[in-house]
């Protein structure tokens, strides 16, 4: 009698346990013994509500500016994705995604998982580098997702280069023949005797593919590295209610957000999208820090970016940004760049190259100061 007592008071029993513990989740987030930055003295609910309306407008048009140059530019003769000028924009975005893994978010990840809050929250959080572990988990599964897409892309792309091929060569006359590259005019013969001869430019097929299936995974990796960060920092700015650290924090993240926008869209034109594709990778990037932003500001009457829980949700994705950026940058987009023939035949594009590189992170290193 006791034990069927006993089995129908399990469920009731796991009702009250799931309330506790979510409960305890709850009061992670939106309660916490750790004492705010902000300054008491500066805190002004409605003045920082204007201050956020004005920093959704101005990341906004920085965003979409930025990844607009590139996008814009290469119709034009001097920025073609072959050009130099291109390849030179390119290694100056190449340091702006390097400076913001290694500088912000890295920096962003350890200040957060590194608070003293979260050392009375669990003992044992100060033993372990959670930051630099985390981020070495997300370059690790950064390199397993970038081999798993670009071997899907190639086997897809391949396969209709092969199929195309297949529906000229069958019933097709020369001319159809010799403009799609299958076939190549050769003299085998004097007095202006000819004969087509078939090729099979297996090798200058594979190169094209190649070239074009990382350049779309390259662009495709880096947005959600860029897009995550992004939306941290919206919410960040979005739950403050301190005026006077919003003021600086607007400006540096309108440059912030230019100079990522800037080296999305040139991974972006290199991957040659479609004008949809590329459209809409475009409005993604640029209204996720306004989206965070908004969302920040709806909730900043209930969360404390605080609490123990908003601090390790923050320090995680932080590493695991810097992780996927830190590899894409230094991967495929400075080695795959400076180590190519093109680089080594140029000594003049080399030392523009190299310039602009440090610039980039230089410039974007700069903008740590304030954000």
């Amino acid at each position: 009698m006791f034990l069927i007592q006993d089995l129908f008071s399990l469920p009731r029993l796991h009702h009250v346990i799931s309330e506790s513990v979510l409960q305890s989740l709850g009061e992670s987030v939106t309660s916490s013994s750790c004492k705010s930055t902000e300054l008491e003295q500066c805190r002004d609910e409605s003045a920082a509500l204007v201050l956020k309306f004005v920093a959704m407008a101005s990341i906004l048009l920085a965003g979409f500016g930025g990844v607009a140059i590139p996008l814009a530019g290469k119709s034009r003769r001097f920025l073609r994705p072959d050009g130099d000028a291109f390849t030179a924009a390119r290694a100056f975005a190449a340091g702006v995604i390097l400076a913001t893994g290694f500088v912000h978010m890295l920096r962003d990840s350890w200040e957060a998982l590194g608070d003293p809050c979260l050392r009375t929250y669990w003992s044992a959080w100060a033993k372990f580098p959670f930051t630099g572990f985390f981020a070495m988990v997300s370059a690790l599964c950064t390199l397993l997702i970038d081999f798993m897409a670009t071997a899907y892309y190639e086997r897809k792309e391949g396969r209709g280069r092969v199929e195309r091929a297949k529906v000229v060569e069958c019933g097709s006359d020369e001319e159809a023949l010799l403009e799609t590259g299958i076939v190549e005019v050769k003299d085998v013969g004097g007095e202006g005797s000819h004969a087509v001869q078939r090729t099979h430019s297996h090798s200058h097929h594979r190169d094209d593919v190649e070239s074009t299936v990382r350049h779309v995974v390259v662009s495709q990796v880096l947005e959600l590295g860029i897009v995550s960060h992004s939306m941290i920092i919206g919410l960040s700015l979005g739950v403050s209610q301190s005026p006077c650290t919003m003021r600086p924090l607007i400006v540096a993240l309108s440059f912030h957000q230019f100079f990522e926008g800037f080296a999305l869209g040139g991974c972006i034109a290199q991957a040659q999208f479609k004008t949809l594709s590329a459209t809409i990778m475009s409005c993604f990037f640029a209204l996720t820090t306004p989206l965070g932003v908004a969302i920040g500001a709806g909730i900043a009457s209930v969360f404390n970016p605080y609490s123990p829980g908003a601090l390790i949700t923050e320090g995680i994705l932080d590493s695991f940004s810097a992780g996927i950026l830190m590899y894409m940058a230094l991967v495929d987009l400075i080695a795959a760049e400076f180590l190519s023939k093109k680089m080594h035949c140029n000594f003049r594009l080399q030392i523009t190259c190299y310039c602009l590189l440090f610039l980039g992170a230089s410039l974007m290193s700069s903008l740590a100061i304030w954000a």
